[in-house]
């Protein structure tokens, strides 16, 4: 069996690298924050003190982090990934990040005979435990192929989007589309609040309609029951947009949606909100209209 290195066992990252590590992957795993790395290590993880040492025990690197920053810290830094990663190695980004990042890292990894792959992840918490995740990723095929194993393991939907930084691009795509939906999601439910419906009932007939969504579904029914930690944070939710405005203006497209969704979620961090999940925009409007506590 391949050795699995593994960088970055936040929310979902924890649950990703559990699976793998449950179906008998050896897994060496780093965390900026040890003790999160913890539950791994009691099922057999082997702590590693940097994400070099990660990568020069393994033949798969993968990581999930924050920001871009930790992206280019964890894989281009002098105790990164690559400084590690072997000959013939692969190192897998499944941070939502910068299309540009994915090809810098992409072209410094084929210069030491390593292959990379981006392949950022849709489908949250839930996804993550459930091994359902959808997986975008961009690359080469024969680096897809070779991980394709363990990519099964942690997803259902599992795709090779084109070369280097199409895999983000995709989940740029993905984001805009969950942007302007989770505000259609928050807007109905408050309606129907203030219409004197129940809103779960209300979740119950719209949600298996045209108006369908996962975001009503499944975050929806968070809201209705008061529930707002995160399966991903507001924060991380708000970089990913920016991520996504600005490749729009580099390709001089008017996203006008994405604008007030961004602005909208801006203010959710201006609220305190920012560590919250993203359903907890239902706040942000709660206030604007003067309907506290009403989930």
């Amino acid at each position: 069996m391949k050795t699995v290195g593994w960088v970055g066992t936040g929310v979902m990252g924890l649950s990703m690298a559990g699976r793998i590590l449950e179906k008998g992957y050896p897994v060496r795993v780093h965390n900026r924050t040890r003790s999160k790395a913890g539950p791994l290590v009691e099922k057999g993880a082997v702590w590693c003190d940097d994400p070099r040492t990660v990568s020069e025990a393994s033949d798969v690197s993968f990581a999930i982090v924050g920001y871009p920053a930790d992206v280019e810290e964890v894989f281009l830094g002098e105790k990164g990934l690559l400084a590690g990663a072997k000959k013939g190695s692969v190192v897998v980004d499944m941070t939502t990040s910068k299309p540009s990042l994915a090809e810098r890292i992409y072209a410094e990894a084929a210069a030491k005979g390593v292959a990379s792959l981006d392949a950022p992840v849709s489908g949250g918490d839930v996804g993550a435990r459930s091994g359902k995740l959808a997986i975008m990723a961009g690359g080469d095929r024969d680096a897809f192929e070779s991980v394709l194993p363990l990519f099964q393991i942690m997803g259902e939907t599992i795709s090779l989007m084109g070369g280097p930084g199409k895999g983000q691009h995709t989940k740029m795509a993905n984001q805009i589309l969950i942007a302007s939906t989770m505000v259609g999601t928050v807007e109905s439910l408050l309606y129907a609040v203030k219409a004197g419906l129940g809103p779960d009932a209300v979740i119950d007939v719209i949600g298996r309609g045209a108006a369908a969504s996962w975001s009503l579904n499944n975050l929806g029914r968070r809201i209705t029951s008061g529930n707002f930690d995160p399966g991903f944070f507001i924060r991380h939710f708000v970089k990913d947009m920016g991520i996504a405005l600005e490749e729009a203006r580099r390709m001089n497209l008017a996203l006008p949606g994405l604008v007030l969704a961004n602005q909208l979620y801006t203010a959710a961090m201006e609220m305190g909100y920012d560590r919250l999940g993203t359903q907890a925009l239902y706040k942000v409007l709660e206030r604007m209209n003067g309907m506290e506590s009403s989930a």
